[in-house]
C-alpha cells in the first residue's frame, strides 16, 4: 500500500515508518522539517504543516491510508497554551480528514484514553473534537486510544524524573495517579497491523501496557534503572492545584493547571483491546524490561 504518515518525523511517526517500510508498504513521511529526520531509507519525505491545509491537501493524492500521528503533550504546557490544543488536534484533524475525503484516503487516527469532547482538560477536549470529526466524516477509519506510550525518544519518563526527582519527592496526591504505559514497539505493530485487515475499519481501540503502575511506581522504576532511590512525600492535590496554576503563568515553566487536572484522573483502560491483534497483555513489553535494557 501507499501510506502517508502524517507527523512521520516524530517519536511514534519515525518508529512507525520503519515498521511500515519493513512490511512492504511504500512510505511517505509528513512534517514541518522532514530533512534530517531519523527515517529509514526508502521512506518519502514531504513538507507540510496541518495547520495550513494547502501546505498537506497534495500528499495525500494516490496513496492508500494515511496516519495522523500530529499531537501535542499532555505532559507538558505548550509554547502558545492551551489554546493549541484545539489548533493542533480539531483543526488540524479537520484538515487531515478534509483532504483525506478529497482523495478517498482510509484514515487511521491516533487518539488518547478518555478523549471527550467535555472531558477536564484542554488536551482531552480536543483529542474527543478530534474523533468526532473523524467518525461524522465518510472515510473508513479506525482510532487508537492509547495510555502513556514509552520508548526512546518518549517524554514520559524524563516528565516523570522531572515531577518526581530521586531521594526524596513531593508528589501530588502522593503519586497516585495511575497510568498503563505501553512500549512504542508494541505501538506501532499494532498500528501497522490495523491495515491488513477490514475488520479494523469503523472500530476504535482501547489499548494499553501489561500492567497498571502510579506515578510512583514509575519514578521508582526510573531512578532505580541508575541505583537511586525515591522517597515520596505526598502534597495534598488541592495544593498541588494551586501551586501549579500559579507557577504555570511564568514564561518558561513547563507545567500548569491542565497539567495538574491531568493528574486528577487514572490514564488505564476499562478493557485493553490489544487481543484485538492477535496479542495478549503478556505478550507486551512492561516498562521495568525496558528500562533494565536501556537504563533512563
Amino acid at each position: 500500500m501507499k501510506v502517508l504518515v502524517v507527523g512521520g518525523s516524530g517519536f511514534i511517526g519515525s518508529t512507525l515508518c520503519r515498521e511500515l517500510k519493513g512490511r512492504g508498504h511504500e512510505v511517505t513521511a509528513l512534517s514541518r522539517s522532514p530533512s534530517g529526520q531519523d527515517l529509514p531509507k526508502g521512506v518519502n519525505k514531504v513538507m507540510g504543516n496541518i495547520t495550513d491545509y494547502g501546505s498537506i491537501k497534495g500528499a495525500f493524492e494516490g496513496k492508500d491510508a494515511v496516519y495522523n500521528l500530529v499531537a501535542l503533550s499532555p505532559l507538558f504546557k505548550p509554547s502558545g497554551g492551551d489554546k493549541m490544543h484545539d489548533r493542533i488536534h480539531r483543526q488540524g484533524t479537520e484538515h487531515v480528514v478534509r483532504a483525506a475525503e478529497k482523495h478517498d484516503v482510509r484514515l487511521v487516527q491516533m487518539s488518547a484514553l478518555g478523549a471527550d469532547p467535555k472531558g477536564p482538560t484542554a488536551y482531552i477536549r480536543s483529542k474527543g473534537e478530534a474523533e468526532e470529526i473523524v467518525t461524522e466524516s465518510v472515510l473508513d477509519y479506525t482510532i487508537f486510544r492509547p495510555s502513556v506510550v514509552f520508548g526512546e525518544g518518549g517524554e514520559f519518563i524524563s516528565f516523570t524524573k522531572l515531577l518526581a526527582p530521586p531521594y526524596l519527592s513531593a508528589l501530588p496526591g502522593g503519586g497516585k495517579t495511575r497510568f498503563q504505559p505501553i512500549w512504542i514497539g508494541d505501538v506501532v505493530e499494532m498500528l501497522a497491523a490495523s491495515l491488513e485487515s477490514e475488520e479494523h475499519v469503523g472500530e476504535t481501540y482501547d489499548i494499553g501496557g501489561p500492567e497498571v503502575l502510579t506515578l510512583a511506581d514509575v519514578a521508582r522504576l526510573a531512578h532505580g534503572a541508575r541505583g537511586r532511590s525515591v522517597n515520596v512525600i505526598p502534597v495534598p492535590m488541592a495544593l498541588a492545584g494551586v501551586g501549579l496554576s500559579v507557577a504555570g503563568k511564568i514564561p518558561g515553566f513547563p507545567m500548569g493547571g491542565d497539567q495538574y487536572r491531568s493528574l486528577q484522573f487514572d490514564n488505564t483502560t476499562a478493557d485493553n483491546d490489544v487481543d484485538a491483534f492477535g496479542v495478549s497483555e503478556g505478550d507486551l513489553r512492561t516498562l521495568g524490561e525496558y528500562l533494565s535494557t536501556v537504563g533512563s
